[in-house]
């Protein structure tokens, strides 16, 4: 087994071969040759902490799931406790079981979440943006822009976040990371009302972004919660969308609060939901006109991990990186 620490997964990843390793997943996944099991939690009696875990096979070849080949098994795993956050994916072969890699996956699952939006992006954001507007300055926000930004030009970038020297220092974090300018604005409207792509990634239990604020022909991604009490976007945002994008059914119905809120006061229908996978392998239609509003919710799904935790893999047994275990062999 090769373990992998965070330095060697941060020397392998770009956000380019990440997005397109989840393009070729996604597709397996439309073509319904992947596998992905919903997240389940422990939660401690007391709530000081949680344990979550979620597993899937991605198809073909490490690193290559449009390749013929066994495929991956996987399973991602992490803690959430006041004192930190702590990650790991576990990888076998689907030929014969054997463990291939324990990785340390922090960076992984930064990566994997901005590339999802950035492939959404990619398939429902208009070609001809100018502004992204964003809400939240976490180091997930900042995935969420490199890999958005990947896949559309922009002209510019507006950030709102509640504090207000973070937000400065996020908006020229990221006018150094991508080359496009980037400024604070002093609200989540203001940051929305003239975007083209809209990005949420906050810790939020109530709305953070109205549809009301929406221009026509927005596209967004929320991407910040994954529980059914929690959500980021209001009713409005889910009812003007005319695409409704997740990354795996199964598991939006367990942990989109965006969606499930709705739906539960008849303000959505699941059957208006349709798996990025789906569109990604051309068996649903993506963006519908130019003044359609579009929605991406994801929630981050195991077969994420395991498609990016194969790249690492074969990348890092190229490159000789990571140190040999004799375990479970």
């Amino acid at each position: 087994m090769l373990v992998l620490r965070e330095d060697d997964v941060r020397a392998i990843l770009t956000m380019p071969d990440t997005i397109a390793i989840l393009e070729a997943t996604f597709r397996r996944q439309g073509e319904d040759v992947a596998r992905n099991q919903p997240r389940r939690r422990v939660v401690l009696p007391d709530g000081r902490g949680v344990l979550h875990t979620m597993s899937a096979f991605v198809p073909g070849e490490p690193g290559r799931p449009e390749a013929d080949g066994p495929g991956l098994l996987g399973l991602k795993t992490y803690t959430t406790f006041r004192e930190g956050v702590r990650f790991a994916v576990l990888l076998y072969s689907a030929a014969d079981g054997a463990a291939l890699a324990l990785i340390e996956a922090d960076w992984l699952g930064q990566m994997r979440t901005g590339a999802a939006s950035g492939l959404a992006s990619k398939y429902l954001a208009r070609a001809d943006v100018q502004t992204l507007g964003v809400i939240g300055t976490g180091l997930q926000a900042r995935t969420q822009v490199v890999a958005v930004s990947a896949v559309r030009a922009f002209d510019r970038i507006l950030v709102y976040g509640r504090d207000e020297a973070r937000r400065a220092t996020f908006a020229e974090e990221m006018t150094r990371e991508t080359g496009v300018d980037a400024s604070p604005v002093a609200g989540a409207e203001a940051a929305v009302r003239e975007a083209d792509v809209v990005i949420t990634m906050t810790t939020a239990h109530d709305p953070v972004l109205r549809g009301a604020w929406l221009k026509p022909g927005a596209h967004v991604n929320a991407a910040g919660v994954n529980w059914a009490s929690r959500r980021e976007v209001d009713d409005e945002t889910v009812e003007r969308s005319a695409v409704v994008a997740v990354d795996a059914l199964d598991q939006a119905r367990i942990e989109a609060g965006d969606l499930i809120l709705p739906a539960s006061v008849g303000r959505f229908d699941w059957e208006r939901a349709v798996e990025l996978g789906a569109i990604v392998a051309g068996q649903a239609p993506g963006r519908p006109s130019a003044e359609a509003i579009t929605l991406f919710k994801s929630v981050g799904v195991a077969l994420e991990d395991v498609a990016v935790a194969g790249l690492i893999y074969a990348r890092a047994r190229e490159r000789g990186l990571g140190s040999e275990l004799a375990f479970l062999s």
